[in-house]
């Protein structure tokens, strides 16, 4: 299959892609990227699209969840552990009181790139001067802070997120292969963690369950499995700017099929679904496991049109649908397209992301969500399912590890005010460890009735 160039693609008119001033510094950085090693290989993503593939069969479940955008500076063993941490006390919590298994999909190790609802951004300083900026659009574009010299867009910063998603990965694995996966460590990714937390009690109840499964196991000489001592884990992210996806996509010595090996599981976004886009076009190209997010504005054949074009084959695990309505749409938005999909046999993961379509700003002008919000729209996706006799096959979720105060509400009870004390985002607001428990636990009470 042959992948289009660059200039081919941008022809189509690309969205959301960085304004560079100078281009021979953007082909210097692709040719590159074009010679590094793959971050990831084209047998793992197999691998991943059969899980999914079980997904859209009703048989598991997909937990994504990571930070709404990476950071160089976040590149740290502890920032890493944390987040893996919590996935993996997510994990345990729906596999364990669900009974289902979960497929665990980091968004990390290539989420560095943010599509924006403006180029630009305007500040008022403290001196009275209005200044305009290009907005910040993610580490692999700009830089955060507020100055002509950090928001120019810098092409190094793509193969900067190259050397920082190779860091991360070789990190994810070593965890998750060396025993800190393990499931005798469920004690362990507690303390310390979720200390204080109302949810803290209840994970340590259950791990407790588990330990005393663990050990009439290995008396019945059952326990030495594999899966007990590691855990699958894949990484995601957008596949946003052009230059890096197309840099990064090869072909595959056992099939010469062509992979975007910058990571397991790629996405297009609500902003970049068009369907003749050069986003569309790419993706449909290339053999990972994909998704696109799907928002309020979609309609059924919108979906049926996406599918027709990524996944023209229909195989299972190839695409899923990752629904962002909001709490207030998504029991009236999201049944028609489920229907339509449904009835023309399209095999399809359906996601729910609960947190884009819930976002507002706060009276403190933090921009926020409320965890009763997101919990909404998890619960709408699940009674939507549960009416068509469908089945909601996952979650996508902006979370970290650390103790930020981002979103409102969740069992600390987190108000207005409480913002300030720890708001660490460049750009989206995540769930907190303990609130990310605390959603882990209430979708299991979903599930079990799903």
């Amino acid at each position: 299959m042959s992948i289009p160039s660059l200039a081919d693609l941008h022809a189509l008119g690309a969205a959301q892609q960085p304004s560079y001033p100078d281009r021979a510094a953007v082909d210097a950085a692709v040719e590159r990227l074009r010679t590094m090693p793959p971050l990831v290989f084209a047998g793992e993503c197999d691998e991943l699209k059969s899980k999914i593939a079980a997904v859209s069969r009703g048989e598991a479940f997909l937990l994504q969840g990571g930070d709404c955008a990476e950071t160089l500076a976040g590149v740290t063993a502890d920032n890493v552990r944390a987040k893996l941490r919590v996935l993996l006390q997510m994990s345990v919590v729906l596999t364990y009181a669900a009974s289902v298994p979960v497929v665990k999909l980091g968004r990390l190790a290539g989420q560095y790139a943010k599509p924006r609802s403006s180029d630009f951004e305007t500040r008022t300083l403290a001196d009275g001067q209005t200044v305009t900026l290009p907005a910040y659009r993610g580490d692999a574009v700009n830089g955060y802070d507020f100055t002509p010299e950090a928001r120019t867009p810098d092409p190094q910063r793509l193969v900067d997120i190259y050397n920082a998603s190779a860091a991360t990965l070789n990190l994810v694995r070593a965890f998750v292969t060396g025993g800190y996966a393990d499931l005798r460590q469920v004690h362990t990714w507690n303390q310390d963690f979720v200390k204080g937390s109302p949810f803290a009690a209840k994970y340590d109840a259950l791990a407790g369950e588990i330990d005393r499964a663990m050990a009439f196991m290995r008396a019945i000489g059952v326990a030495d499995a594999d899966e007990f001592h590691r855990a699958d884990f894949h990484s995601s992210h957008e596949a946003l700017v052009l230059e890096y996806e197309h840099a990064l996509t090869r072909i595959d010595s056992r099939t010469e099929q062509p992979y975007d090996v910058s990571g397991h599981f790629v996405w297009i976004g609500e902003r970049t679904r068009q369907i003749d886009g050069a986003h569309v076009e790419l993706m449909s190209k290339i053999r990972n496991p994909i998704g696109v997010k799907l928002g309020p504005t979609t309609t059924p054949d919108d979906a049926l049109a996406l599918a027709a074009r990524l996944n023209p084959d229909n195989e299972p695990g190839r695409l899923t649908f990752i629904t962002r309505f909001g709490a207030g749409r998504i029991r009236d938005g999201l049944p028609p397209i489920i229907e339509k999909v449904t009835a023309e046999g399209v095999s399809v993961a359906w996601i729910c992301d609960p947190m884009h379509g819930n976002t507002f700003e706060a009276t403190s002008g933090y921009k926020t969500r409320r965890f009763d919000d997101v919990l909404d729209e998890v619960q709408g996706f699940f009674d939507v399912h549960r009416a068509l006799g469908t089945w909601p096959g996952g979650l996508h979720v902006e979370l970290t590890g650390d103790n930020v105060t981002e979103c409102l509400g969740g069992g600390e009870e987190l108000t207005d005010a409480d913002l300030a004390n720890r708001y660490e985002s460049v750009c989206d607001p995540r769930l907190n460890r303990v609130q990310s428990l605390e959603m882990a636990f209430l979708v299991a009470e979903m599930l079990r009735k799903a």
